[in-house]
């Protein structure tokens, strides 16, 4: 991020006046074209550059006196800037191109693991299209939990399934039929959108009144394994026989062997999605100091949260169930299912954003 202030301070420079100077044209131009990758997820060529950098800059011009408005953690306006200008802002514009295309609503997928910010970032792209008149759509696979009553029941037949989140807690028909009429929804047709709240049954959550919405032109829907692909059981066993940490015992791998099998359930459901794009982090083992942040944050609120060795355990079986480096990686590199990547640091700012190789 250290290498970007001196566009950070280009932006402010440009937030205070109405004209930009051939040099600052010049030196937006620079920096956008410096980075291939990101400049080709975007689709930014040295023709398009200039019709692009502008229309961005208009809508930077346009949000950033909103932006108090968003309920996000203070940060300086360079983070800020930078924040709007190399990711948010292309990527709802990205978004907004991709709706015109079509003549239904657009179902952008959001993959995320713990802690990424695939939320926060679904909160400022509501903001952003919003001002760009697009009605959006959050949606989380998280609503699309089983009740409360029937986790208890799967619980019972398999115990292993003691915590909500992996393949086989969700309700994967009630998704496809929410997409469905989300997507075939005529103007003016309401359709109810499942919630689900986590504070309820001490934690355990359940089912509350869906949300009824119209006119839904963009989803984003996101999840901590969306878009995740069922591996062939001999590629699996291969990777099962020198298994990444935390996959250790042989109950491990059959647990891995089983939720595998359990995500073929869910390709119907990822078939409805029009896009997707990841965020990852440098190291998929941040998850661990990102969940510990969040369970600290949650306790100086004097809400009840885990220890550090709850918090390994419950991070670590994620792992166990899909493992980032066996099922997220290969998404990295796969054209067919993925459009975007966002690489992010430790302190959630991107460190490389591309599309996977042709």
């Amino acid at each position: 991020m250290a290498t970007d202030f001196p566009i950070a301070k280009l932006l402010a420079d440009l937030l205070a006046t109405s004209a930009v100077s051939p040099a600052q044209g010049q030196a937006l131009r620079a920096w956008e074209l410096a980075d291939g990758e990101r400049a080709r997820a975007w689709g930014i060529t040295s023709d398009t550059v200039d019709a692009a950098l502008e229309e961005r800059l208009h809508w930077l011009r346009t949000l950033m006196p909103h932006h108090g408005t968003l309920a996000l953690p203070p940060a300086p306006l360079e983070a800020t800037l930078i924040l709007y200008w190399q990711l948010w802002l292309p990527l709802a514009l990205n978004l907004k191109q991709a709706r015109e295309r079509q003549p239904r609503p657009l179902i952008q997928g959001i993959l995320g693991g713990q802690g990424t910010g695939k939320t926060t970032l679904s909160g400022i792209l509501r903001h952003i299209l919003g001002a760009m008149d697009y009605d959006t759509l959050g949606f989380s696979i998280d609503d699309l939990y089983k009740t409360y009553a029937d986790r208890q029941q799967l619980r019972q037949a398999d115990p292993r399934l003691r915590w909500r989140g992996p393949p086989g807690t969700h309700d994967v028909d009630l998704g496809i039929a929410v997409l469905d009429h989300l997507r075939q929804a005529q103007p003016g047709e309401a359709v109810s959108v499942p919630r689900f709240d986590k504070s309820l049954h001490g934690g355990e959550g359940d089912r509350i009144a869906p949300e009824v919405v119209q006119g839904i032109d963009i989803v984003l829907f996101e999840g901590w394994f969306l878009g995740a692909q069922p591996l062939p059981s001999g590629l699996l066993e291969q990777q099962l026989a020198q298994a990444p940490d935390p996959i250790r015992t042989a109950a491990d791998r059959q647990f891995a062997r089983d939720m595998n099998d359990a995500l073929a359930q869910y390709l119907p459901l990822w078939d409805r999605l029009d896009r997707l794009m990841i965020l990852y982090p440098q190291d998929y083992r941040i998850s661990t100091v990102w969940r510990q942040q969040a369970e600290q944050q949650m306790k100086t609120q004097g809400k009840p949260g885990m220890d550090n060795a709850e918090i390994e355990e419950f991070v670590a079986y994620f792992w166990r169930a899909l493992h980032p480096n066996l099922f997220i990686d290969p998404l990295k590199q796969d054209r067919r299912h993925t459009q975007l990547v966002v690489e992010i640091n430790l302190d959630r700012t991107p460190r490389a954003i591309y599309a996977p190789p042709e």
